[in-house]
């Protein structure tokens, strides 16, 4: 018991003195026993001012690419709705792409109107928020990242502000956007 006692102490002493050791900031590694005393390391030059004039460019400047112009016409002649405004076009992958439209007129009203075009009724992929999806040609899973067709959304359901398109500064709303993914050339 008397040797359980004086181990308790011996470890209480050496860590009270290692605790007293630690160093207060900084670590700094310390020299071995018998080698040269530590130096302090040199912080080094004062970093300069900041300047007030202008560094002159490397390069010349990257010319600014401009967007691509809005379109009212989805490519191969697919019907895009009269009042609906092009939003952005968007690599889909395997050799296609889709193309987002945005209206303000409801949701009802965009179906109605692809059901008259397309002559079919489509399929709600989604009751709430709504969804319904037109298709416009097969789907080839080996060759096709999406089925080709037109996909129409209700972006206002249950007291949504609407689609939120952002482009440079200017942001706008829509209730209803339209997707269009036409077919590849392959097909």
């Amino acid at each position: 018991m008397k040797s359980l006692w004086m181990l308790a102490a011996a470890t209480s002493l050496m860590a009270t003195s290692l605790f007293a050791q630690a160093p207060q900031g900084p670590l700094v590694p310390q020299p071995f026993p018998g080698s040269a005393p530590a130096r302090p390391a040199d912080p080094g030059p004062a970093p300069p001012a900041p300047s007030t004039t202008p560094l002159p460019p490397t390069s010349a400047p990257l010319p600014e690419i401009p967007p691509p112009p809005p379109s009212a016409q989805a490519p191969e002649g697919l019907p895009v709705f009269p009042t609906a405004e092009f939003i952005d076009g968007f690599d889909a992958g395997s050799g296609q792409r889709y193309y987002l439209y945005g209206t303000d007129r409801p949701f009802e009203d965009i179906v109605a109107y692809y059901r008259n075009v397309l002559k079919n009724g489509g399929r709600e992929l989604f009751r709430e928020p709504p969804m319904r999806q037109f298709d416009l040609g097969r789907y080839q899973e080996t060759t096709m990242a999406y089925p080709p067709s037109v996909v129409v959304k209700d972006y206002t359901w249950n007291g949504a502000a609407g689609y939120l398109a952002v482009s440079g500064t200017t942001e706008k709303r829509y209730r209803t956007i339209i997707q269009i993914v036409p077919a590849t050339a392959a097909q």
